[in-house]
């Protein structure tokens, strides 16, 4: 009776001891199962600073799947060699969430970049060691312009800059012979607006899309008059104030910007109520009150006969596109005053300072 009860315990325990070998053969059999190649990548809801990004996993491996490895990389730099590493996480380590995910705060993403990105899948296994997918085709992908809420914190900042109100009246362009000797005798006497370079904050909506006339306004603080020097040529084209900055014409704030240099730009956009100009900035552009806006003002007279007033930000240089053509009939085009001209300096495609505290705002730059 013992022996017999005795064999049929080993029997059972027998049993037993297989059947836990079959589960952890199961279980590992499950663990070693390679998992799928990510496929069918797709990019959705990019911003300046952000994205959402999903693909194509089997119901086994969405089920099974711990962690998201993602790769990013500027376009410009992409090295073919990158993703040799096939089982080592290289930038982000995510854990698995429902797809898509939302990629944001892990990089300095910049604005109006082209990046490429890849994925892998993968299932971290007891011993801390990663089990992964081979990593994805590369996707490219380009961010996108600064948005309003963006822009309004770029304004922000550039109004603790502007400094006190200063009178002015004419606006200004400084050019040399050449180019006036080409509007008159190539473009009818016309200033026909240029597409606005990629100088300044990388991510301002009118860099590359928006056509206009850059003009000054800025005055030398003794004489209220523009100053007798410029870096930009010995010619000078002025317009009288009132005929761009006026109750007909809608005025916007562009960007804020330095280039390693102690003074500010701020760049302001004026596109005749109506226009093609107008109808670009409204949805992408603060708008200012002509009235009451700390860089450029337009006062109404308070009596019959009196003239309108008009005033610059004394503290920051401004850039003000005027999105329609100008005839040089419009005003005039004289020497300039100074007995020298400062040296030849252009702000065309001139990079922002990124480290700069005062003009910089929490996205990509």
């Amino acid at each position: 009776m013992g022996n017999v009860s005795g064999w049929q315990g080993w029997g059972r325990r027998e049993r037993e001891r297989r059947a836990a070998k079959k589960l952890g053969d199961d279980v590992m059999t499950d663990m070693d199962t390679p998992l799928a190649t990510p496929r069918n990548i797709q990019i959705c809801e990019v911003t300046c600073d952000s994205f959402r990004i999903m693909w194509d996993m089997t119901p086994e491996d969405t089920a099974r799947a711990t962690h998201f490895f993602i790769d990013l990389s500027r376009k410009e730099s992409r090295d073919p060699n990158r993703f040799k590493h096939r089982d080592v996480p290289t930038k982000l380590v995510a854990k698995a969430v429902p797809l898509p995910m939302a990629v944001r705060g892990h990089w300095f993403l910049s604005p109006r970049t082209e990046y490429c990105v890849a994925v892998q899948t993968a299932v971290r296994q007891p011993d801390g060691d990663y089990l992964v997918s081979e990593w994805s085709q590369v996707v490219d992908f380009c961010t996108g312009d600064y948005a309003m809420e963006h822009l309004q914190q770029l304004l922000d900042k550039a109004k603790v800059s502007a400094g006190r109100l200063l009178k002015f009246s004419v606006f200004y362009r400084n050019q040399h012979p050449d180019y006036f000797h080409h509007v008159r005798n190539e473009c009818g006497g016309v200033m026909r607006p240029a597409l606005k370079d990629s100088s300044g904050s990388h991510g301002s909506p009118i860099n590359g899309k928006l056509h206009g006339v850059f003009l000054s306004c800025n005055t030398e603080f003794d004489t209220g008059l523009p100053p007798k020097d410029s870096p930009y040529g010995p010619l000078r084209f002025q317009i009288p104030a009132g005929h761009l900055l006026n109750p007909n014409i809608s005025l916007y704030f562009a960007d804020f910007y330095c280039m390693y240099t102690a003074y500010h730009y701020v760049v302001l956009v004026l596109a005749p109520v109506g226009s093609e100009g107008d109808g670009f900035c409204r949805p992408r552009l603060p708008m200012l009150d002509l009235a009451s806006n700390p860089f450029l003002t337009y006062t109404a007279p308070e009596r019959p006969g009196e003239e309108p007033l008009f005033s610059h930000a004394s503290d920051v240089i401004l850039e003000v596109l005027y999105t329609e053509p100008l005839h040089l009939d419009q005003g005039t085009v004289e020497q300039i005053s100074g007995h020298h001209q400062l040296m030849s300096l252009t702000t065309a495609n001139a990079k922002k300072d990124p480290s700069c505290k005062v003009c910089n705002i929490s996205v990509g730059r």
